[in-house]
């Protein structure tokens, strides 16, 4: 089971608060809910909601937006699409990364656990900081880089074999669950690229169209940046999409291999 980092010099309170569901509910379920706000000066707590389910929709997504609605408007936390396509509310649920819209409630037995995602600074509440982690994504310049100009009047042409390449690359939606998921991530997070980037660096060194596979290659050539990775597979047990991080970067590897030959 995966846990978060808690802020510098600060331990969970003990002191959490207890939000009822309504009178006469029948069927509730209870959410034990990690609390952090660093202006308050306070330390992390876990607040615990009960929640109708009677009068709540089937994801967890809706249980939070019906507890910051209903019961306690001071709870923060990430959310945009709830279609499991924006990326936003990824969080660690009873344990395992995941998304809260895509997670149904029915799917986790007893009292849910909901933290933020693990090992990364906590903002608010259940809100990590991305900030690195975009940092890092930005660092592997995720564009089509070329040399050639591209054919008068038209698009830069692919093959379906060669499109077939990009099939469990280009679904990625930045979540940040694998990542968070990965101990090699959680200890080498300054140098270590982790496993959502590198399934997105990997993406465009297997585009046919980018002509820059040398100087990308480069770039990964470095004991921390690439080869941190021990194929543990927690990045593709979380992956709330079905891919496989630890396969893009086998492929990323066997490319430095072939190319040293």
């Amino acid at each position: 089971m995966a846990e978060f980092t808690l802020p510098k010099n600060s331990k969970i309170s003990s002191k959490g608060k207890v939000h009822h569901a309504p009178e006469g509910a029948s069927r509730v379920k209870k959410f034990k809910i990690y609390r952090y706000d660093p202006d308050a000066g306070e330390n992390p707590r876990y607040d615990t909601y009960m929640v109708d389910l009677d009068d709540c929709g089937p994801m967890i997504l809706d249980a939070l937006i019906k507890i910051k609605s209903e019961q306690d408007s001071t709870l923060t936390f990430r959310r945009s699409c709830r279609e499991g396509i924006c990326g936003s509310c990824s969080m660690n649920l009873d344990g395992k990364n995941g998304l809260a819209c895509t997670t149904a409630i029915e799917d986790i037995k007893g009292t849910i656990r909901i933290t933020p995602l693990p090992h990364m600074e906590v903002i608010k509440d259940l809100v990590p900081d991305f900030t690195h982690f975009y940092a890092q994504y930005a660092s592997i310049q995720p564009w089509l880089k070329t040399v050639t100009p591209p054919p008068s009047g038209k698009e830069r042409l692919q093959s379906p074999k060669q499109r077939e390449q990009l099939d469990g690359l280009y679904e990625c939606i930045l979540c940040a669950c694998c990542s968070s998921s990965c101990p090699s991530y959680w200890w080498n997070s300054d140098r270590f690229l982790g496993p959502a980037i590198l399934l997105q660096a990997y993406r465009w060194l297997a585009d046919s169209r980018d002509e820059m596979t040398g100087e990308r290659l480069d770039e990964l050539e470095d004991p921390f940046r690439l080869y941190r990775c021990h194929t543990i597979m927690n990045c593709a047990n979380v992956c709330p999409k079905g891919l496989n991080p630890a396969k893009a970067i086998a492929e990323t590897k066997k490319m430095m291999v072939e190319r040293a030959i």
